[in-house]
Order: structure tokens, then C-alpha cells, then sequence
């Protein structure tokens, strides 16, 4: 009972003292084993940054962060940071300032008690690769129990070669746990002065090598008293490496230390006595109860050892050995003369001696039994039911060969799966067609990997997989990461274990060593190993599998299989890595990838900002190392494997960090080494490193390439790998930082001697660079400088080599963790300031990760990559970019609107020469605007892309285009208001003209009328009579009145078609041609022996289809062009000879890509006809306007109001009323229709870019999308025609067609005017009470007088709104009788009525057609200009381009179409072509054309001949449906209508049904 008391006593104050101890450290809430390693694995300003140790609290996270860092200086870590150089007093007290410190040892213990089990393997592990000791017995575990910590040991893997190995070079690769070796402890007595760990540390380097192993009084912290320590054991190993000259043993050996007395830790003591190959005791002297303990040992005395530190008054000793009968050779004496190295040799020589003899081998796991039954507690019994269950698992390979039991129980990552990604590279390429169309062959390929996921699909969980998921789907982390804790470890056993396995090895090293190899059986070798390679990975991999084929909808998907996704996401929060490309099969499962990556976006809040940061090298230059040394991680590698592919692994970034990295994660992608010699032999190797380095590449963020400047050729092909996949990511404007790691470069001052190396890297990096240009056909491109960013200095790392000394003994170097940690730090420091790329969220990624592994499925991948946020970035571009130009034109086109105002309403008393010198005024200043706006929109497109935010890094490529385009756009409509200003003073000097002429007789007849007042006064008549008088004076007065001369139309166009052909040869023709009003009748037809050079070279079948090629041509030309001379003519204006200058310009930018084959006479010809067709349309035009502007018709449009005027003159009546309904009549009503008219073409542009339709006008390929898409449900076979063939004029009549429904809903029209007539009232409303007042703000006097200057004042009121004609106004106010005031007021009321007139005629008129031909600015030409773009086609589909802009110089469109579509036909069968061109430009095939002379040419080189067109492939297999539905739908009619055969369809594309068209299109244009 008191022994009982005492044992809870003792375990009471145990437990205070370490809880005590782990409050000073500030470890207290951690206790017990709530540190874990993910919180560890976060990137954290404690994790990057080398902060002085300030306070006790910061000595744990400092050692953590080193030990992480494979840092051995971390255990001097234990020291709060002080200011004091010099350092404490020589003889003060050792313990003066011991509350600052802590002994190396309790940080050990105490940080061990802290950690959780997972934390507890890597400290074990990274501890090992320092070549420290490790914890074998942790002190005061639960119960104040020791613990065995078996589970902690797991995870460490060593390599030795014992010299019965050395000459066949073979090696032993095992757990540590389960290596049977000789185990030999060390221990001492309480009285020991000799420090036992400096002997032992000694032992295994024997004066060479010497490392501090175990820690001992002599190091920084280690004389310090043990608070928790006493009572651990470590354990250390010393492994050989197969040289008898540096070995110190010939196999491996284990040593143990127990810390502290035996006397206090007899537990220990007696576990490693029984379990050890023999126990050395260090003592100075033997006491009483040291002698009871000794003497207890009879049983194992034959393992005894006894080291004796020999002083004075060592009397009990004798009678201690006496007791034992211990042999002389089992007791060892230091003497105070022979220092520790002397005496270690001793030791060695003592323990080699028992080495032979050591029947009784350790393996650390077997201690189990042992540990439990001496009342130790065993860390590993916590998970005995996962490591039962990963033992079912693996015992089910027994002894199949991995490749059968993987073909068994892990069935759908087989061949099947490989299959799957074989047909997916070949339908990119489409290399083995042979006689089959490529269509055709596409469909066949769809169909065998529909029947392959049929097959997949089928397949039911395997006994292995059930397992499998049911362990790894338990909601327990910790129960789940210890079950794939177990996998790993029995899985590496068994592959040890693993007969065939090991027999493949020696065969494959055994053939490498021959001379002649043969290159088959090599490959079979290499392949066998990989097929043998067997890891958690490969069951990851099923279970993604499994998913991935799994059938939406299913019960299964309903339950365990769909919460798959979820699970992985859970383990990649954890640490767990995830298998992103499958090396084996080259292929990625995106349904699986892309479930998993959104289920852990869900699981953080959608907060998943990412920076990735990726490793490439060649194989075995330590890449993986780098990375598990920079961010403290372990990517999945272990004996028996070669795993290939890419994974990658998820790091929480910590709170105080993500402001500053602007990401919350760091994604770290690990990836098989580039040009391994064991996968060379395996066919499409270069090709699988150059898929793999521009995936990984396009991916990150950050690239380190890890290069060795001794292997030349081996650098060079690393380098042209990473070349050649930067140059494509700069293409696709993705801006990876690089850093060149050159490792194994040790000198102090290597980056300066290394100058001469640096310059020869870069020297290398240009060749490369241009290299890659040329084979991306990419000229610009001359430098590596012209790819990135790339500073010779700055970008260069040496890394000192990894190992200090020769391992297997070689701790990691503390300069190699140093300049990994500088690194780390450097990388991050620099995107913290730096970051080109936008800051990419998990579904941004994931688009990026789609679209990278499409593009490099084709051989071009710059002519291959398509990337859904590239098209958006462009698309969000293309909307800021057309409002901006509307915005432009609309300013413009108000100022233009105000010059022929200001023109077409000067003085009419003005000259000649005014009106032009106001013209020119006028264009110059319309001219400095244009300069004004084009700065403001490129000052715009500037901002746009300094702005963050919406991927405009990912469209910088595009920049130079945009800023053409704005060149272009300013030119344009600087030509366009030029000729609408000459117009308009072409039209001023026609209309003063008439208005001399009307004022002219307008004096005439007021004479007359006058005189013929006076006349009559004298005698009383009747109305009749007077009237009867008027007619006959009206008839006398303007019987001489003369026309506008007519001018000679024909002569002025064919002056212009002169012009158009000077110096071209074709003058004689021309001169023989003395009008064009017969020509252009009839029918236009191209002919070969006219138009043809060299007709009789071509064959029958050619010839017919240059003659339809060139017809097609003139048709759509004609049609184009009979629409613009339309267009102009049903303007209310007079002909001008810039209509003549524009259309020849219309007609040469049509025939700009005729081919090199047609003779100028086509040309000359063709323009012949058009002109003919032109000049009666004009003439007609120009008749039209000097009939209503005739002088004759003007005066008879006044004649009753002359009439009136008389009679009420002569019969004194009030006219006040009747003369302001005139003047409203006459002169505001016609300004007043003037000022509606002239903005509302720009008010309707408005209302529909505002509307609630905006989005069709929005960009050029949303407009495509709609125009398809009404196409689609019109179901119009005619209408696709007219789409397909007369683009132009089928978007035109669209559009004409959509403003006149919108303008007709909801009176959208009316309102518009009516808001307008509102306006322009209210202004003159305003204005005449303004005018009712002189200077001085006084009425005008109520005088008729007045009424004149009344009249003045309101036309200057009002001179920038509305114009009031001076004759109208004096022809409507002649001889008025009224006063000033009573005229004011009848106005007021005139032009009231005229308002509701106004709003009457606004709203019966329905006629919209009619309104929008009249106004002088067209909504229609304006949607037009925004929406057609460049209006280029696709050289083989004749899809039209919808790139932003019209400066670009390279046209694309989202999706292309059958060839058969644009006319395309097989030559020997007239067949329509099926293949669509986005097929064609990617296949073996070749095509011929006019452009080619008819010569064959490869499609894949396309470019020769169409290099400003982009033809990427479909986004997908559906984004065409739309246009193989349309041809399935109609490939009888569009046969019929092109005059040849129907195409031959693919079986599959006619299942395709419309819902699916729709949806293809949708995708195609990323329309949600």
C-alpha cells in the first residue's frame, strides 16, 4: 500500500515537473500529442524566416523549423538570444543564466510528447537524415510509463551495402524497424565522470567523420541539468558502405543510449539488457546499490561489458566482478593518460570482436512482446486494427507478380486505361488514319473510347479496392492516415520480399552492363520494372478510377462512389499528395482531378488562391530533395518503383502571410525526372519529358530547374526542354518566374567564379531559345531574354552538394539546408513583389490544367491551346474595347453632326470661298478631336492592362493589336467625316444655288403682289376675282424661273475608274468607253479565257472549279456592292463623288485575296459592271434631289400663302394666328424634324447598347453565338445559305432587321422622338421668351417692327440647336400686319399645336424602315461597324473571323466548320468535304487550291499560305455539333445549291440531335 502511495507520488511530481517544463516552453496547450504536422507543413513568417530566438516560447518553433529544414545546427537552438557578445563571465555559475536555456535533450523529449503520431515519424526522420540519434524509450509517457517507440522509427529507410555485397555492388535498402542487426547498448552508473556519449559518438566514426550523434555535455545546451530527459533512449545506426578502407564494421550495427542514472530508470534499464546484443555499463566506482543491480545480471552476464573510468578508491568494483565472473575482455578501463579517440578505437575493436559471434541479431519491432510484458507502453497499439486491415490487403498478392495481381485486383488503370490515352493523343494528331476520312476516323475513335469507359464502367469493386475505400472513407484523420501509413509500410516490404521483382533488377542490370545491348529487350526490362512498381499511389490512382468511370446517376454514385471526391480533398488538407498525371498511362482523369480540386474549394470557403511552384530536372538530381528540404514535405518514393507522372501537394499558407503572397495556398507540383536513362529505351520518351516539362511549366508559377553544369549534354537537353515550354507559355501570355538551381557547388566564393558558367548557361539558353523559335516558327524571338525575365544574378543559385561526408554515415550538409532555406526565402520575398500572373483560384487552375493537357496532346501546341479564361480575358476586352469605340465614333459623330450643321445653315449672303475655307475649318477642328479621342482610348487600353484582376496578363500578346486597331478606327473615321463634310458643302453650294434663285423671285413676286394690291383697292371685287388676278400675276412672275443644271454622272465615275486603274494597262479599254448607262444590264460572268491565266494548263475538272470559285466571287461582290449604292441612295442628299471613291475602295479590300491566277481583266471588268449598276442608281439619285430642291417647286410650295397673304391684305383682315402657324409651319417645324433626325440614329444605338439586349452587341463572338443560335431555331434552309455565303449582307440585313423589332416594342421609337421633340420645344419655348426681351432684359415694343428683331434674337438663341431658314422666314412673315406682342402669344400657342401635331405623326407612323434609311446617322451602320470586325473568312470553312478590333494580325474564330460548308469539294468525286478545318490543320492531310498553284500542301503547314489565320482545335468534340448537324440536316440542299454531290457524314454525326447542336454551340462560345 505505501509502495503503491509512493509509485502515485512519484508519478505526480513526474508529471508537474514536465508540465512545468513545457509551460516555460509554451508548449503546454500541445500536451499530450496535439502538435501536428500539417500545422507544421504551413507556410508562416515562422517557417521562412530565421528569427533570433527572443523568448523560451520561440526555442521550440525555431528547432521545429530548422529540423525541417534537415538543419543539424537546429539542437543549438535552445538559447534565448541575447545582446551580449562577450558572453557570460568565465568563472560565474553555469546555472546563472540557466532560465534562458534549455538542455537540447528536454526540448527533444518534451516537443516528442507534443507531437502526434504522424509528427512524431517525420521529426524521426528528418532527426535520422542528420545523422542524430532518434528516441527509442520516450520517459513518462502515459502512466509515467516509458513508451517503445516502434511507430515514430517507422518511416525512417536506410540503404547500406555490408561488405559481403561489395564486389557484386548490391546494396540492402530497409525499413530500420525491421533490419536484423546486432543492437548494442550503452548505460552508466550515476558516478560516472566519463561522458558516455562523446565515447559513443566516437565509436561509429572512429576519429573520421566524427559527428555529433548523440548529444553530450561538451555541446551548446548539453551540460545543462535534464528536467524530463533522464530515462530516454536513443538509438543511432552505423551503416557501411561497402569500402573495407572506410568502414568501420563489415555490416550495420545499432547503438543505444540511455540517458541518466540506471538506477532511476530500471524499467529501461532491464528491457535493453534483454533485448540488446550486449550492454556496455560506463562507471566510475561501484556503490551499494549500483552492486544489487550488476549482480542481478547473472543471467546475461555473457552480454555484459563493463567500462571503467579508472580513479582512485575503485575498491567494490573488484568484488562486483568477482560476483559476475565476468571475463578480463569484458571489462574495459579508461586511464586518465588515454584520451576518448584512443580509447573508442578499443571499444570498436571490443564490438567488432562480438560481431561474429552476435547470434542474437535485433530487430526493433520483434521488441513489442518484450516492452508490454516489462510494463512498457508501446506507441504503435493504437492502430493495430489498420495495420490488420492493410495486412489483408497486401497479403492478397502472395505470390502472384505485381503486374498480375495489379491486372487483378487494380483493373481499370490497365491497359484499357492506356488505350484510353493512346486514342486520345491520336485523335489530336490523327497520324494513322491511312484511307479513312478524318472525320470519319474521329468518330471511329469516339466510339472506341466510348466502348472502353462502356467497359470501365462495368467493372465492380475488386476485394482489394472495397477495402480499401472502406479504410481510407473512415471519418478519424488519424485512423485513416495511419491505415495508409500501414499500405506504405507492407507494401515496401512486400515489394522487398518481392523474388521476381528482384530477379528483373539483376536482369536489367546485368544486360546494361553488356557491350551490345539490345535496344527490345532492354524495353522489355524497363517495362516489366514499371509494371512491377506497386504503391498507396496505385491505389489512389483506382480509387480516382473508379470515379472517374463511375455513371452519373448510378446508385453507387449516389452513396460511397460520389463521396470519393470529397474524401481526397480531406486528405490533401492533410498533407496527402494527389496524382495529377499518370505517367504510366500519360493521361489525367479531369473528371476526378477537377471533383476533387472543387470539393476542397467548397471545404476552405472557396478562399483557394494559388501559387504553384514546380521542380524540374534530370532524374537523381535531387529535386524531390530540394522540395521536401525547402517546405519540410515527402512526396511519395520508395524502394522497388519508379513512379512517373506529376503529383502535387497542397501547403496552407498562414494568416499572417496571405495578405502579403496575395494566395492562400502554395501548390507544390513533384514530377518524374527528365531524361531517365532506365525510361530512354521506352518509345515517345523525349516525347513524354517535352509533354510533361510544358504541363508542369504552364502550370506554375514558379519554375526551379535543377541543372549540373559538369554534364554538358545532359544540361542542354534539359534546357531545350524548358525552352521550348516557356516559349510556349509566353505565346499564350502565361509569365512563369524561373530560377536555374546548380547543386554541388561548394565554394565560398562560387558565384563569383562561377561568372564564366553563368554566362555560358545563358549563352546555352539563347541557342536553345532560338532553336525553339524556329521550331514554333516564332522568328521574333532571338534571346532567352525575349521569353522571360530573366537576370543572370539574381536567377542563379548554387546549392553547396547534399551530403557531409560519404554516406550511408553522411549527415545532410548544413550549407546545402542553409542555401535551400535562402532560396525558399528569396523565391517568396520576390512574388511577393513580383507577380506577373494573375493570382489563379482552384477553378482557374483547373481550366489551366484542361487546357495545358489538351494543347500538348497536339504536336503544335502554340496552334493547339485553347483556354477557356484566355477566351474570357479576351472576350471582357473586346466589350471594354467596342464601348470604348462607340464612345469614340459617338463623340465624333456629334461634333460632325455639328459642322454640316453649322455648314449646310451658314449665311447664305456668304461667298464661295467662305463655304470652303469653313469647310476646312471645320475638318481641321473635327480632325484635332479625333487625335483628342484616339489619345483618351489608348490611354484607356493602357489602364486596362495595368489593372489586376480579369487574367489580362493572359492577353498582353494581343496589346499590339488593340492599339493598331485604335490607329485604324481613327483613320477611318477621319476619311469618314472628311467625305461627309465635303458632302455637305457639296450639297451648301447646290442648296445656294436655289436659295439665290428663290430670293431672287421672291422679291419679284412681292413686287407684284404688291402692285397688284394697289391695283385692286380701287375697286370692290370678289375672292374669286382676286384670286383670278393673283394666278394670272404668279403665272407672268415665274414663267422664266430657272432649273438646277443636271450633272453628267456617268462621266464623273468613270473619271474615278481612271484614276482607279492609272498605270495598270488597261487605259486603251477604258478610253473606248464613253458611257455606262448600258452597262451592268445583264448578268455578270466570269469566263476562262478572259479572266484565267494560262486556262489551258488546267484540267476539265479545275477549270470548272476556278470558273466557280471566280463566279462566287463576282456574286458576292456584286450583291455587296449593289446593297452600298442602295444604301446611299435612299438618302435625301445629292450624289457626291466620294460615294464613287468609296465603293472602288469597297470593291478592291473585297478582291484583296483573289487569287495569284485571275488576270487583271477580271478585276477591270468586274469593276465595269459595278460602276454600270452604280451610275443609274446614282443618276436616279440625283435626279430625285434637284427635283425636290427645283426653285420652281419651292416658290409653288408658297404660292398659297402669298394668295392668302393678299387677300387678307386686301381685305385688312388679322393675320396674327395664321401668320405664326406660317412661320411655325414653314420654319420650326422642318428644323425641329432636322434636330430629331440628326441625333436619333445615335439615340437608337444607345437605347439598344443599354438595353436589356445589350450582351448580343456586346462582343463580336457573342454576336456570333446569337446569330447562330436564331439560325438554329428558324430552321431556314435558305437563311443558312445566306449566313454562309453572303455574311456581309446576311448580318446587315439582321441586324436592319433586329432594330426595327426592338423599335417597335413597347413604341420604343416614338418615345425616343418623343423625348427628343421634348427637348427641342422646351429649348424653343425658352428661347422666344428670351428673345421677347432686348439687351437691357426689357419687352420689345409692341410693334410689327419688332417682330423682325423678335425673329433675330430667337435665331441666335437657338443657332446651335435648330436652323431657321432666312427665307422661309421672310417668305412666311411678308408684309405681316400684326404687332410684336399678340405675335408672341399666337406662337406660344402654334408651337404647342405643333408639338401634339409632332407627337400625332410620331405616333401613327409605323413605317420604321422608312425612318431609319432617312436619318443621316444609320443605327444599322453603326452595329454593323462594331459587330463585323475585320470581316475576313476562313480560308477552308469561310467562318468569319471575330477577333477584337480590325488592327489584329491574326484571325480566329471559336469554332470552325465542314469544309463542304464553304464550298469545298473533293476533286475526283465533286463530293462536298465533311472535315472540318479545325480536323485538317492537325492531320496528315493536305488540300489544294488557287493559292497553292494547285499543288498539294500539308494542312499541318497551313500557315505557309494563311499566316495571319489561327485555326486551334475544337475546345471540344461537341463544339461542333452545331455546324455537323447543319450539314447532316441539309446536305442534300447545300449539295443541290453548290452544284456537286452530298458529303459523306460520319454514322455518329447524324445521332446528333438539335438539343445537342445548341449545347456544342453554347460550349463553343462559353456561354453559360
Amino acid at each position: 500500500m505505501v509502495s503503491e502511495e509512493k509509485t502515485q507520488k512519484k508519478r505526480l511530481e513526474e508529471h508537474k515537473v514536465i508540465f512545468n517544463f513545457l509551460s516555460k516552453l509554451g508548449l503546454q496547450k500541445f500536451y499530450p500529442n496535439k502538435l501536428t504536422l500539417r500545422s507544421l507543413l504551413e507556410i508562416n513568417k515562422n517557417s521562412i524566416y530565421d528569427e533570433s530566438v527572443e523568448s523560451l516560447e520561440k526555442i521550440p518553433w525555431c528547432f521545429l523549423r530548422k529540423l525541417f529544414q534537415i538543419n543539424a545546427k537546429c539542437r543549438n537552438c535552445t538559447q534565448v538570444s541575447t545582446n551580449d557578445d562577450d558572453g557570460n563571465d568565465e568563472n560565474g555559475d553555469l546555472f546563472d543564466s540557466a532560465d534562458n536555456k534549455v538542455n537540447p535533450l528536454d526540448l527533444i523529449v518534451a516537443l516528442f510528447h507534443c507531437a502526434d503520431s504522424f509528427l512524431q515519424q517525420e521529426m524521426a526522420l528528418k532527426m535520422s537524415m542528420c545523422q542524430f540519434s532518434v528516441p527509442l524509450l520516450l520517459p513518462h509517457g502515459n502512466n509515467s510509463q516509458s513508451t517503445l517507440m516502434l511507430w515514430a522509427l517507422r518511416d525512417i529507410v536506410k540503404e547500406w551495402r555490408p561488405h559481403d555485397l561489395s564486389k557484386s555492388r548490391g546494396f540492402v535498402e530497409n525499413n530500420i524497424v525491421q533490419a536484423n542487426i546486432p543492437f548494442f547498448t550503452f548505460v552508466r552508473l550515476k558516478n560516472c565522470s566519463l561522458s558516455k556519449s562523446q565515447v559513443l559518438n566516437h565509436v561509429p566514426s572512429c576519429g573520421e567523420q566524427n559527428h555529433n550523434i548523440f548529444m553530450h555535455r561538451d555541446m551548446e545546451g548539453g551540460a545543462l541539468k535534464r528536467r524530463i530527459a533522464n530515462g530516454l533512449v536513443e538509438v543511432c545506426w552505423y551503416l557501411p558502405c561497402g569500402r573495407e578502407d572506410l568502414d568501420i564494421f563489415p555490416g550495420p550495427v545499432a547503438f543505444a543510449n540511455l540517458r541518466g542514472d540506471i538506477c532511476e530508470s530500471l524499467e529501461q534499464f532491464n528491457f535493453l539488457v534483454q533485448e540488446s546484443t550486449a550492454t556496455f555499463v560506463f562507471l566510475d566506482k561501484v556503490e551499494e546499490n549500483e552492486h544489487k543491480i550488476l549482480t542481478s545480471l547473472q543471467d546475461v552476464k555473457s552480454k555484459l561489458f563493463l567500462v571503467v573510468n579508472r580513479k582512485k578508491g575503485n575498491a567494490r568494483e573488484e568484488t562486483t566482478l568477482k560476483e559476475l565472473q565476468l571475463p578480463n575482455s569484458s571489462v574495459k578501463y579508461k586511464n586518465p593518460s588515454v584520451n576518448v579517440a584512443e580509447f573508442s578505437k578499443k571499444l570498436c575493436t571490443t564490438i567488432k570482436k562480438s560481431l561474429p559471434n552476435a547470434a542474437n541479431k535485433v530487430i526493433i519491432e520483434n521488441m513489442v512482446d518484450r516492452a508490454v510484458e516489462l510494463g512498457l507502453s508501446v506507441d504503435e497499439n493504437k492502430c493495430n486494427k489498420q495495420k490488420k486491415a492493410a495486412e489483408e490487403i497486401v497479403k492478397g498478392i502472395g505470390k502472384q507478380k505485381i503486374p498480375d495481381y495489379k491486372r487483378q485486383q487494380l483493373p481499370l488503370q490497365g491497359e484499357n486505361w492506356k488505350r484510353l490515352s493512346q486514342l486520345d493523343m491520336e485523335e489530336c494528331r490523327l497520324t494513322k488514319a491511312g484511307d479513312i476520312g478524318p472525320e470519319e476516323y474521329k468518330s471511329q475513335l469516339q466510339e472506341e473510347k466510348q466502348q472502353i469507359r462502356k467497359e470501365q464502367s462495368k467493372y465492380k469493386l475488386t476485394t482489394a479496392m472495397k477495402s480499401f475505400i472502406e479504410n481510407v472513407s473512415k471519418c478519424d484523420k488519424d485512423v485513416r492516415d495511419c491505415f495508409l501509413k500501414w499500405m506504405k509500410f507492407q507494401l515496401n516490404a512486400c515489394l522487398e520480399s518481392d523474388s521476381h521483382l528482384s530477379s528483373a533488377r539483376n536482369e536489367l542490370k546485368e544486360h546494361c552492363d553488356k557491350k551490345e545491348k539490345d535496344v527490345k529487350i532492354n524495353a522489355e526490362l524497363v517495362q516489366t520494372l514499371l509494371e512491377s512498381s506497386l504503391g498507396v499511389e496505385h491505389y489512389m490512382r483506382e480509387m480516382g478510377l473508379i470515379y472517374e468511370f463511375s455513371i452519373n446517376g448510378s446508385k453507387n454514385t449516389a452513396d460511397e462512389i460520389s463521396r470519393l471526391p470529397g474524401l481526397a480533398a480531406e486528405m490533401m488538407l492533410d498533407g496527402f499528395p494527389l496524382e495529377l498525371l499518370d505517367g504510366d498511362a500519360s493521361n489525367i482523369p479531369e473528371r476526378w482531378v477537377t471533383d476533387v480540386l472543387m470539393e476542397l474549394h467548397k471545404k476552405v470557403g472557396e478562399q483557394s488562391r494559388l501559387l504553384v511552384l514546380t521542380v524540374l530536372g534530370v532524374q537523381s538530381t535531387g529535386k524531390s530533395t530540394l522540395l521536401n528540404t525547402m517546405f519540410g514535405v515527402q512526396f511519395p518514393v520508395s524502394s522497388g518503383r519508379c513512379t512517373r507522372g506529376a503529383y502535387m501537394l497542397f501547403l496552407r499558407v498562414g494568416e499572417d502571410m496571405k495578405r502579403e503572397l496575395s494566395c492562400d495556398f502554395i501548390v507544390l507540383i513533384d514530377t518524374e525526372g527528365l531524361k531517365s536513362p532506365h525510361l530512354a529505351p521506352l518509345e515517345e520518351s523525349d516525347e513524354h519529358d517535352n509533354q510533361l516539362a510544358t504541363f508542369v511549366i504552364g502550370l506554375s508559377d514558379v519554375t526551379i530547374i535543377n541543372i549540373a553544369m559538369e554534364n554538358s549534354t545532359e544540361m542542354k537537353d534539359v534546357l531545350q526542354i524548358a525552352v521550348h515550354a516557356f516559349l510556349r507559355m509566353k505565346t499564350i501570355g502565361k509569365k512563369p518566374v524561373c530560377h536555374f538551381v546548380h547543386q554541388n557547388v561548394a565554394e565560398v566564393s562560387a558565384h563569383a567564379k562561377n561568372l564564366t558558367d553563368r554566362k555560358y548557361l545563358l549563352d546555352q539558353l539563347n541557342e536553345m531559345t532560338q532553336i525553339a523559335a524556329e521550331m514554333e516558327k516564332n522568328p521574333s524571338i532571338e534571346a532567352f531574354t525575349d521569353v522571360l525575365d530573366y537576370d543572370m544574378d539574381k536567377n542563379n543559385w548554387n546549392i553547396p552538394g547534399l551530403w557531409h561526408g560519404t554516406p550511408p554515415m553522411a549527415s545532410v550538409s548544413t550549407g546545402y539546408s542553409a542555401a535551400v532555406a535562402d532560396l525558399k526565402r528569396s523565391l517568396l520575398e520576390t512574388l511577393k513583389t513580383n507577380r506577373s500572373n494573375e493570382v489563379s483560384k482552384i477553378s482557374e487552375f483547373l481550366e489551366w490544367i484542361k487546357s495545358l493537357w489538351k494543347a500538348v496532346k497536339y504536336e503544335n501546341f502554340i496552334f493547339s491551346f485553347r483556354n477557356t479564361l484566355v477566351a474570357q480575358a479576351y472576350d471582357n476586352l473586346c466589350k471594354e474595347f467596342n464601348q470604348w469605340e462607340w464612345d469614340f465614333r459617338k463623340e465624333i459623330l456629334s461634333r460632325q453632326q455639328d459642322a454640316e450643321s453649322e455648314i449646310l445653315n451658314s449665311d447664305n449672303e456668304s461667298e464661295l470661298q467662305h463655304l470652303n475655307e469653313l469647310a476646312e475649318s471645320k475638318k481641321s477642328e473635327v480632325s484635332e478631336k479625333v487625335k483628342s479621342e484616339k489619345r483618351k482610348m489608348e490611354e484607356k487600353l493602357t489602364n486596362y492592362y495595368k489593372k489586376k484582376g480579369q487574367n489580362v496578363n493572359l492577353i498582353e500578346k494581343y496589346k499590339i493589336d488593340f492599339f493598331n486597331s485604335i490607329s485604324s478606327l481613327a483613320k477611318e473615321i477621319k476619311y469618314s467625316v472628311n467625305n461627309k463634310l465635303d458632302c455637305a458643302l457639296h450639297i451648301r453650294k447646290s442648296s445656294k444655288e436655289v436659295q439665290d434663285i428663290l430670293r431672287e423671285y421672291r422679291k419679284v413676286i412681292e413686287d407684284k403682289v404688291m402692285k397688284l394690291l394697289s391695283d385692286c383697292k380701287d375697286f370692290e371685287r370678289s375672292d374669286g376675282q382676286l384670286t383670278l388676278e393673283f394666278e394670272k400675276m404668279w403665272s407672268e412672275a415665274t414663267k422664266h424661273v430657272s432649273g438646277l443644271k443636271e450633272q453628267n454622272i456617268s462621266e464623273n465615275i468613270l473619271f474615278h475608274l481612271r484614276k482607279n486603274f492609272l498605270n495598270r494597262n488597261v487605259n486603251e479599254e477604258l478610253q473606248d468607253i464613253g458611257d455606262l448607262i448600258e452597262i451592268g444590264k445583264s448578268e455578270f460572268e466570269a469566263r476562262m479565257s478572259l479572266h484565267i491565266r494560262n486556262p489551258k494548263t488546267f484540267n476539265l475538272l479545275r477549270r470548272k472549279e476556278i470558273k466557280r470559285y471566280l463566279q462566287n466571287k463576282a456574286d458576292d461582290v456584286i450583291e455587296s456592292c449593289r446593297r452600298f449604292v442602295a444604301d446611299k441612295a435612299k438618302t435625301n442628299t445629292d450624289y457626291h463623288e466620294s460615294f464613287t471613291k468609296e465603293l472602288l475602295d469597297k470593291i478592291d479590300e473585297s478582291l484583296k485575296d483573289i487569287s495569284k491566277d485571275v488576270k487583271i481583266k477580271f478585276e477591270f471588268d468586274l469593276k465595269l459592271h459595278i460602276c454600270g449598276i452604280a451610275s443609274r442608281e446614282f443618276l436616279k439619285m440625283h435626279r430625285k434631289y434637284l427635283s425636290d430642291n427645283d426653285p420652281r417647286t419651292h416658290l409653288e410650295k408658297y404660292k398659297r400663302q402669298y394668295l392668302t397673304d393678299f387677300l387678307d391684305l386686301y381685305k385688312q383682315r388679322d393675320d396674327c394666328q395664321r401668320k405664326a402657324n406660317d412661320f411655325v409651319r414653314c420654319c420650326i417645324k422642318p428644323a425641329v424634324e432636322e434636330f430629331i433626325n440628326r441625333s436619333l440614329g445615335i439615340e437608337i444605338v444607345d437605347d439598344i447598347l443599354t438595353g436589356s439586349h445589350s450582351a448580343e452587341y456586346s462582343s463580336r463572338s457573342f454576336f456570333q453565338y446569337n446569330i447562330q443560335e436564331e439560325l438554329l431555331q428558324k430552321d431556314d434552309f435558305n437563311s443558312f445559305v445566306r449566313y454562309i455565303c453572303n455574311y456581309e449582307i446576311y448580318v446587315n440585313d439582321w441586324i436592319f432587321q433586329d432594330i426595327q423589332k426592338k423599335m417597335s416594342k413597347d413604341k420604343t421609337l416614338y418615345k425616343l422622338k418623343n423625348k427628343k421633340l421634348q427637348v427641342i420645344v422646351d429649348k424653343i419655348t425658352a428661347a422666344l421668351e428670351q428673345a421677347s426681351k432686348g439687351p437691357d432684359g426689357v419687352q420689345l415694343p409692341d410693334n410689327s417692327e419688332s417682330i423682325t428683331e423678335l425673329i433675330s434674337n430667337m435665331r441666335k438663341n437657338l443657332m446651335k440647336d435648330i436652323s431657321i431658314s432666312v427665307e422661309a422666314e421672310k417668305t412666311t412673315l411678308f408684309e405681316i400686319q400684326s404687332t410684336c406682342h399678340p405675335f408672341i402669344n399666337s406662337l406660344k400657342i402654334s408651337i404647342e399645336d405643333l408639338k401634339e401635331q409632332l407627337q400625332e405623326e410620331f405616333s401613327k407612323s409605323e413605317d420604321i424602315t422608312e425612318t431609319l434609311n432617312k436619318l443621316p446617322i444609320k443605327p444599322q451602320d453603326e452595329l454593323f461597324k462594331r459587330v463585323f470586325g475585320c470581316g475576313k473568312q476562313c480560308p477552308f470553312c469561310k467562318v468569319p473571323c471575330e477577333a477584337g478590333g480590325k488592327g489584329h494580325d491574326k484571325h480566329h474564330a471559336a469554332v470552325h466548320r465542314p469544309q463542304g460548308l464553304g464550298r469545298v469539294r473533293y476533286e475526283d468525286t465533286e463530293k462536298l468535304v465533311p472535315t472540318l478545318c479545325t480536323t485538317s490543320v492537325h492531320s496528315e492531310a493536305t488540300f489544294r487550291n488557287t493559292d497553292t498553284e494547285w499543288e498539294l500542301h500539308p494542312f499541318k503547314e497551313y500557315h505557309t499560305y494563311y499566316p495571319d489565320w489561327l485555326i486551334p482545335p475544337d475546345p471540344s468534340i461537341e463544339a461542333s455539333d452545331y455546324w455537323k448537324y447543319v450539314l447532316v440536316q441539309y446536305n442534300d440542299r447545300f449539295a443541290q445549291q453548290y452544284d456537286a454531290k452530298p458529303a459523306d457524314v460520319p454514322e455518329a454525326w447524324r445521332r446528333i440531335t438539335k438539343e445537342q447542336a445548341l449545347k456544342g454551340l453554347k460550349d463553343a462560345f462559353n456561354i453559360k
